[in-house]
């Protein structure tokens, strides 16, 4: 039985070395591990990307380049879970650039296709309240953002 938890698998279209760069690049805790190279025995290119090792924000994962047969969908994504606007606004701008695309209620997919969720801890705290009618405003208010602004957020919880 393995000792090292598991490792989260992403497949690639030939572009698993640079997301893996990519990710880290965005991620603290993160650095890239082995690369592994097809050989003359294929099925790619001989020194081409099979995998690439890396860890982001202290989770493991597999970059592998898989091929054009599997995308990624919004069935997965990756919830980020913010203290603060700065961070809501540092994730969401390093994820969507270079071709990313905004999302509703702040869902995001980067620029490899891969679904995030920059979602601030405030929010989470509203939504949860017992208090129905705040946790109900605070929720509308959830439903008409892209990115999320905390501050419009505590002001529609507030009912103001």
């Amino acid at each position: 039985m393995s000792t090292d938890g598991f490792t989260t698998c992403l497949w690639f279209d030939g572009q698993a070395e640079e997301a893996a760069h990519f990710y880290v690049s965005v991620f603290k805790n993160s650095g890239v591990g082995s690369v592994t190279r097809y050989t003359e025995a294929g099925p790619g290119p001989a020194g081409s990307v099979v995998t690439v090792e890396f860890t982001a924000n202290g989770q493991k994962f597999v970059a592998l380049n898989g091929g054009p047969e599997f995308r990624f969908s919004e069935a997965v994504s990756f919830q980020i879970t913010c203290a603060d606007q700065e961070e809501v606004d540092y994730y969401w701008t390093r994820l969507t650039e270079g071709g990313g695309e905004e999302g509703p209620c702040g869902w995001l997919k980067d620029r490899f296709g891969l679904s995030w969720q920059v979602t601030p801890q405030r929010l989470i705290d509203m939504i949860r309240d017992p208090d129905q009618e705040k946790a109900a405003r605070a929720t509308r208010a959830m439903l008409k953002s892209r990115k999320f602004d905390i501050a419009e957020l505590e002001r529609a919880y507030a009912g103001k």
